[in-house]
């Protein structure tokens, strides 16, 4: 039975992954490159060299190549450090542009000139980084830069989100040798900023959670209140004003993004003169929160 579950759940994630890219890909095929905007990664590279070259090599093939000899470099550089997610990954974005122009030609199912630019990057960069998001969500992803990134960092003091970002900026910018338009190497950034969104919205949007202090007279009937209507405990810590030298009681409470309007309403019902500080936390594990993965 739990062999059964476990092929079930492998193949579940790589079906999510699959249509994860097609999203990806249709993003760029549908709307990105028929309005000449390029985005960043290995696709923004293959479709600079789409643009750049005399006889338009059709850009799965231009991707799977470079992916390849990035793979080869980081399997000689850095060992076998690639799963078989990134392999398929790879192939499957490959194979996800070919269907898309050279097989469906989805380039004329819209008219992107009517769209206008700024409105082909938003749509572009939200199918993108909504496509990403959920194969990195199944822990698959499509090759690419982040192999460079690991390479670079295994030989500097560089961290790869940065090695990453400083070649997206360069390959958006390179754009502007191909269509020699500034608007178009703009466009291209709001493509970055509106996929990183997106996707950080698809791995982490359900999963926000906030910490919640409150200073109070009332804090104990205000944690009480908290675990009795909405389900969530509340820890209470002795602190010491260092102004007024008063002992006095601070209130910690972890909530999820839904709980937080309900815990506000019952701290503001209690006592409206309560001084409350809300942050967002990059991450809650343990009991009814998330569960640690290491």
């Amino acid at each position: 039975m739990q062999i059964f579950k476990k092929k079930q759940h492998v193949i579940i994630s790589y079906l999510v992954i699959t249509l994860g890219i097609l999203i990806y890909t249709f993003g760029w095929a549908a709307v990105m490159l028929p309005a000449k905007i390029v985005g960043g990664g290995v696709s923004g590279i293959s479709s600079v060299l789409y643009y750049a070259v005399g006889i338009h090599i059709p850009i799965g093939i231009i991707n799977l190549v470079i992916n390849a000899i990035l793979v080869l470099i980081g399997f000689k550089t850095l060992g076998a450090k690639f799963g078989a997610n990134t392999i398929y990954g790879i192939i499957m974005s490959s194979l996800c542009f070919i269907l898309w122009q050279q097989v469906l030609h989805v380039e004329t199912l819209f008219d992107v000139s009517q769209f206008g630019g700024f409105m082909c990057a938003i749509i572009g960069g939200a199918l993108c980084g909504g496509g990403i998001g959920m194969t990195f969500a199944m822990g698959g992803n499509s090759g690419g830069t982040d192999i460079i990134a690991l390479i670079v960092s295994k030989f500097y003091n560089i961290s790869p989100g940065k090695v990453i970002m400083y070649l997206d900026i360069f390959i958006v910018g390179s754009s502007f040798f191909v269509s020699h338009k500034i608007e178009n190497v703009v466009f291209g950034y709001i493509v970055m900023v509106t996929m990183t969104y997106v996707l950080d919205m698809v791995l982490d949007g359900n999963k926000q959670s906030y910490q919640i202090l409150v200073f109070s007279q009332k804090n104990k009937e205000i944690g009480d209140a908290i675990t009795t209507e909405v389900g969530r405990g509340a820890t209470l810590l002795d602190a010491e004003g260092c102004y007024s030298h008063q002992e006095q009681q601070v209130l910690i409470v972890m909530v999820h993004k839904t709980d937080k309007p309900h815990v506000m309403q019952i701290i503001h019902r209690i006592d409206d003169k309560a001084f409350i500080s809300v942050s967002k936390t990059q991450g809650v594990y343990g009991k009814n929160f998330e569960k640690l993965k290491l």
